[in-house]
């Protein structure tokens, strides 16, 4: 059970990595969020307004997954309404 609790960590992980990234592209129009060891590559200077966007897009996105978390809890029945 503990490596299943694990591959379903890394998972998450990997799937918040790929979201953070992307909204990174989609909206401060950085490529990667990988450390490359150089200053012209991991700074960058971004608009207030990409900055405003690219944090409502994760501020959805967490709300999201949040309602959805909420919903399958909802939709499992409990230990007591099982018996």
């Amino acid at each position: 059970m503990r490596k299943t609790a694990s591959k379903t960590a890394t998972k998450a992980a990997q799937q918040l990595d790929k979201l953070l990234a992307q909204i990174a592209l989609d909206h401060l129009f950085i490529e990667t969020l990988a450390t490359r060891n150089s200053d012209s590559l991991d700074f960058h200077d971004v608009s207030v307004w990409g900055v405003k966007s690219a944090l409502m897009a994760a501020y959805q996105a967490g709300l999201a997954a949040g309602q959805n978390t909420a919903a399958k809890t909802a939709d499992q029945p409990t230990s007591q309404q099982a018996a």
